[in-house]
């Protein structure tokens, strides 16, 4: 077994077995390439069933004087141990060379959010005389009205969406599919686009379902959201470091602050666990200090 037969088995495995989404799949990708380069310039002698934790250290102090955050780090480390992991359940491996990797220390970085007056802002920036400004709109206003994920975003189908029950249905990571309450105002801008400015003249074939489609009649790339969300921020006059994810983050974030249940939150932004949905408490300590007021049995004692 060399290393492209051993990275190919990988990629499979994760799209078929995992049921991982196409970017995740990439990052995996990229993170055993990187590796794999590594190997070739320094122990171009080694093949993949011989790679020790020595190397792997070697690899690790490499990246680090490279410049890489800790953050990145331990991404890329992560991605390598579940490489070898994938190795050593098909018996490709009988040792993992990654299972005493340490990971480096990251802080708890909460994320950046836009209070309503910005995100008020960036949809007043928007030009509705120009051709796309329409879509860049209710781009904006799905992207925070309902907390998707770029990705989301760019393949969302007109099929899925329900707006008569306040509904659209979105497929997230592993290809989940989940419903998403859609406020009244949001539901009002995309059934006018919809009816009015998205119309089937200019689509490409195979795209004919998809919501938001590009001058050349195909579905948005996730580069280009980006640039549609930057571009905005930058005319609302937000100094912020904004991207499609910052909607989302403040999607959650004024959710928690209007007193949501977390596990209502956790459903609709399609989190695994209800951990990842708790960072949102943290931007928010008046959410923490009234859930000890409400049900902590002392305070209610006090109370009483």
């Amino acid at each position: 077994m060399n290393w492209t037969q051993g990275v190919k088995g990988f990629l499979s495995y994760l799209r078929l077995e995992r049921g991982l989404s196409k970017n995740s799949i990439e990052a995996y990708k990229r993170d055993v390439l990187r590796l794999h380069s590594f190997m070739m310039a320094s122990h171009e002698d080694v093949v993949l069933k011989e790679v020790k934790q020595d190397h792997l250290v070697a690899y690790i102090h490499h990246i680090h004087a490279a410049g890489l955050n800790a953050r990145s780090q331990s991404r890329m480390i992560s991605g390598i141990r579940a490489f070898f992991k994938y190795l050593i359940l098909e018996g490709l491996l009988t040792e993992d060379p990654s299972e005493l990797l340490e990971l480096p220390r990251i802080g708890k970085r909460l994320p950046v959010t836009l209070d309503i007056s910005e995100i008020e802002a960036m949809i007043a920036a928007v030009d509705l005389s120009s051709s796309q400004g329409p879509r860049n709109k209710v781009i904006i206003e799905v992207l925070y009205g309902c907390g998707l994920r770029v990705s989301e975003l760019t393949e969302l189908k007109r099929s899925n969406i329900r707006l008569q029950d306040g509904l659209i249905r979105v497929v997230g990571k592993g290809d989940k599919e989940r419903l998403i309450p859609i406020g009244k105002g949001t539901s009002k801008h995309l059934k006018l686009y919809l009816e009015q400015v998205r119309r089937p003249m200019n689509e490409q074939k195979g795209f004919e379902d998809h919501v938001f489609l590009n001058q050349k009649g195909k579905n948005l790339s996730r580069v280009m959201v980006f640039h549609i969300i930057k571009d905005h921020c930058a005319k609302a006059g937000i100094k912020k470091n904004v991207s499609p994810h910052t909607l989302r983050h403040s999607f959650a974030t004024h959710l928690v602050e209007g007193g949501a249940d977390l596990r209502a939150i956790q459903e609709m932004l399609g989190h695994e666990s209800i951990t990842t949905t708790e960072i949102y408490t943290h931007l928010d300590r008046s959410y923490l200090q009234e859930t000890i007021r409400s049900y902590h049995p002392l305070e209610r004692m006090k109370k009483g």
